[in-house]
C-alpha cells in the first residue's frame, strides 16, 4: 500500500509536468528538442488534504527528454509556471507561483529522481507527508530532491521551506 501512495503521489506531480510530451510539437526559438509541456489537469485523492484537489496548469513549461544507452530517460523542465489548486468540494481556488527548473530522472532499474530549484508543487502521500512534517499539497520553495528506490521507497531532502500550505489554504 505504501509503494502504492508513493506512485500516486509522483504520478500527479509527474503528470502535471510530463504527461504528454511525446505528442507535443517541437519549439523553434527555445533550442533543439525542447517541447511545450501539454497543460494536463490532475486531481490529487481526497485522503492528501481531506478533500480531492484539482492542480491545472495556468501557463506553460518547456522540457527536453535525454535518453540514455543504460535505458535512462531523464526530462528537463524549465519556464515559467503557475498552478491553480481547486478544492473540489468548495470550489475555492488559488493561484500559485511554480517555475522550479527540475529534472526527472527515470532509471533502468525502476528508480526515480525528481531535483527541483525554485517554488516547486510538492504532493506527499499522506504517511509521507506525517514521516517529513510536510503538508499533502504544498508549494515549496528552495531545492528539493525526491527519490524513490526500486522497491518504492521515498527519500526527499528539502533546502528551503513550505511557500504555501495548499490543504490549508483551500479549507
Amino acid at each position: 500500500m505504501r509503494r502504492l501512495s508513493v506512485i500516486v503521489a509522483l504520478g500527479a506531480v509527474l503528470g502535471m509536468f510530463a504527461g504528454g510530451l511525446t505528442a507535443a510539437p517541437a519549439l523553434a526559438g527555445r533550442g533543439p528538442k525542447w517541447e511545450i509541456v501539454p497543460a494536463q489537469r490532475s486531481t490529487v485523492p481526497s485522503s492528501f488534504c481531506g478533500f480531492k484537489v484539482r492542480v491545472t496548469p495556468v501557463t506553460k513549461q518547456f522540457a527536453k527528454v535525454l535518453k540514455t544507452s543504460d535505458g535512462s530517460e531523464t526530462v528537463l523542465i524549465t519556464g515559467r509556471q503557475r498552478l491553480s489548486f481547486t478544492n473540489l468540494s468548495t470550489g475555492k481556488t488559488i493561484t500559485e507561483n511554480a517555475s522550479a527548473s527540475s529534472t526527472f530522472t527515470a532509471n533502468a532499474d525502476g528508480s526515480v529522481t525528481v531535483a527541483s530549484r525554485g517554488r516547486s508543487p510538492l504532493v506527499l502521500a499522506p504517511a509521507d507527508a506525517q514521516r517529513f512534517g510536510l503538508p499533502g499539497v504544498s508549494v515549496v520553495a528552495g531545492r528539493v530532491t525526491e527519490s524513490v528506490d526500486s522497491a518504492g521507497n521515498l527519500s526527499l531532502s528539502l533546502h528551503g521551506h513550505v511557500a504555501v500550505d495548499v490543504c490549508a489554504a483551500l479549507s
